[in-house]
């Protein structure tokens, strides 16, 4: 049944209702191991009443690829955790949609998930599905634990990059405490704001000048270093950059326990950009905001499964394709890949499948993925 959900999914099929497309394909009957394809209500149900169980198990599935993943091609070096969180819009009566911070339809009841990626091989780590009414920092101590406890025996230097909504001390002090290295955005409080316009800031190609200074905010228990970024208000820039305005530059503050050099930090957190992309694509190519049931629980369930048909998707990009179509994404990979059109050829008493003299460099990838997949040693 899972398998049922995957793979229209990865097909790009944006609702549950619209799987009856596959119940009369002989295909995905034999793909999911089932006699019949199930229809939607019967998909809905097993996700309400498995809910619990199959959390766990899923869970579990999941985690133990993605430490044997986290080692392939080749073990990564160092992990690089971007945290984020998000807002889907809901439409319906839906468990635990609350009224919160939803910039795009204000005052309409949301989920709140807190997601976390792995930089460089852009892998999901770890996703918690919450009502709309909760902050960035509800549950972010838990959340960062778990993801702590998910990486390999052996592994690398850890580092957290995080936006302004994770600005609290209880982080800080569990990084801390850890040795994992942070850059988190500050919030531009008054005595921050104070500090900024008589600090001696040095000056970098491209319009852009730094400084630095220690801070102990109220609460904390010591000083810690923040970076601060100053650019002119005229440039055309991000909407972090614009977090305070004074005098004629923008103001962008960074608190972190790393020794980079002010810019060279600057760019270090710039990279988590990338996380932005990433939950994008969850919600374009993956439907990631078309909630399928009025249970909580079964919605958490769809939402894992979600998030595991986008690691599947990564680590076939990784391990079966060519370097080309290492950065496709799932879109991309419908058309060129996924969807190869084939004619059926009798030749006297043989009777195969041929891929269409025009396919190109379609072809080319497709063929590379079969040979990759079927040399691949677990």
């Amino acid at each position: 049944m899972v398998l049922a959900i995957l793979y229209p999914v990865i097909l790009g099929l944006e609702r549950l209702e619209v799987t009856h497309l596959l119940r009369q394909n002989g295909l995905f009957q034999y793909l999911s191991g089932l006699r019949r394809y199930p229809d939607a209500t019967s998909l809905r149900r097993f996700l309400f009443r498995c809910a619990p169980e199959l959390l766990s198990k899923l869970g579990r599935l999941h985690d133990n690829y993605l430490r044997r993943m986290a080692l392939r091609p080749k073990p990564l070096t160092r992990f690089v955790f971007d945290m984020d969180s998000t807002v889907l819009t809901l439409y319906g009566k839906q468990e635990q949609a609350k009224i919160g911070y939803n910039p795009q339809k204000p005052g309409r009841p949301s989920y709140h998930p807190l997601l976390c990626f792995e930089s460089r091989s852009k892998d999901f780590w770890h996703g918690l599905l919450r009502p709309g009414n909760t902050s960035s920092m509800t549950d972010a101590i838990s959340f960062m634990r778990t993801c702590l406890e998910k990486l390999p025996e052996k592994h690398g230097p850890v580092f957290v990059r995080a936006d302004k909504g994770f600005y609290a001390f209880s982080l800080v002090e569990l990084l801390e405490l850890l040795r994992i290295g942070f850059v988190i955005v500050a919030r531009l409080t008054g005595p921050i704001q104070a500090r900024l316009a008589g600090l001696r800031y040095t000056s970098h190609p491209g319009n852009v000048a730094t400084a630095e200074f220690r801070y102990k905010p109220h609460g904390w228990s010591k000083a810690y270093r923040f970076v601060v970024i100053r650019r002119p208000q005229n440039e055309d820039i991000t909407e972090q950059l614009t977090l305070f305005r004074l005098g004629k530059y923008h103001y962008q503050v960074l608190v972190t326990n790393l020794t980079l050099q002010p810019l060279n930090l600057w760019r270090f957190y710039n990279d988590r950009a990338g996380v932005e992309l990433l939950i994008k694509q969850l919600k374009a190519d993956y439907t990631l905001g078309n909630i399928p049931t009025r249970h909580f629980r079964a919605n958490e369930s769809y939402f894992l499964i979600l998030l595991l048909a986008y690691n599947l998707m990564n680590w076939f990009k990784r391990l079966c394709l060519p370097p080309e179509y290492q950065q496709a994404t799932l879109q991309s990979l419908r058309h060129q890949v996924l969807l190869m059109p084939a004619e059926l050829v009798k030749t006297g008493n043989r009777t195969y499948l041929a891929t269409p003299p025009a396919s190109g460099q379609r072809e080319v990838a497709w063929k590379f993925a079969l040979n990759k997949i079927e040399r691949l040693k677990f």
